[in-house]
């Protein structure tokens, strides 16, 4: 075994980390927010492969990937910690138990489905997910220091471009509302996905309402 491979076992196991994160568990329960030592991992990760590929030489690249390891873990979790409060306070505000979230370590995700926010083939928002889209902007203007991207899905019954444009349209109409709500337009940004990115099988009717959505991507900006 090398001198490094301490270093670079925390590097496979961050990256590990980060890979969990970038394809979330969808089917979490809401009270599943305890990321903070997932926030420390991934940030102790990043400050490792950053250590790792700076300085002269291999001494002083170790050194710097020890620092970055301390540094980028202290201050994932400080992240993860805000994300763990920020996602137990949202939870205690919404009405809805249908709409979840989703705590990866780096982000939150709150996913609305759509039979609860939209009406079939429609855009317009159902009159009972206001007050819930209240309650996530109330929450978003008490942790400001985020971005938050709104993506819309589909099934994929139907014409592949018409539910592209479906979904902009949905993510679009989620944004209005919380920017109505007070959350900044520099904050807010809607995206559509159309059938590309199912959490389901579409061959089944229970697959397809589960594709059937809208995700509030909450991510920390500091």
């Amino acid at each position: 075994m090398t001198r490094n491979s301490p270093l670079l076992a925390i590097s496979a196991a961050s990256l590990l980390a980060l890979t969990a994160c970038a394809t979330p568990e969808r089917s979490a329960s809401n009270n599943d927010f305890k990321k903070t030592t997932t926030g420390a991992a991934i940030g102790a990760g990043l400050g490792v492969i950053a250590g790792l590929i700076s300085g002269d030489d291999s001494k002083e690249r170790k050194q710097n990937a020890i620092k970055g390891a301390l540094i980028g873990g202290a201050g994932g979790a400080v992240v993860g910690n805000v994300l763990d409060k920020q996602a137990a306070e949202l939870q205690k505000s919404l009405g809805n138990d249908r709409v979840t979230i989703t705590n990866t370590g780096d982000r939150l995700i709150v996913s609305l489905p759509q039979d609860i926010t939209f009406a079939s083939d429609s855009a317009t928002l159902s009159s009972g997910i206001q007050s819930d889209l209240n309650a996530v902007a109330t929450n978003l203007q008490s942790y400001p220091d985020s971005t938050v991207q709104v993506i819309g899905h589909t099934d994929s019954t139907g014409e592949a471009g018409y539910n592209q444009n479906l979904s902009v349209q949905r993510a679009n109409s989620v944004v209005n509302v919380l920017a109505g709500a007070g959350v900044s337009f520099t904050r807010l940004q809607g995206i559509g996905r159309g059938e590309d990115l199912p959490v389901a099988s579409n061959l089944t009717e229970e697959g397809k309402a589960q594709n059937r959505r809208v995700e509030i991507v909450i991510l920390p900006t500091s």
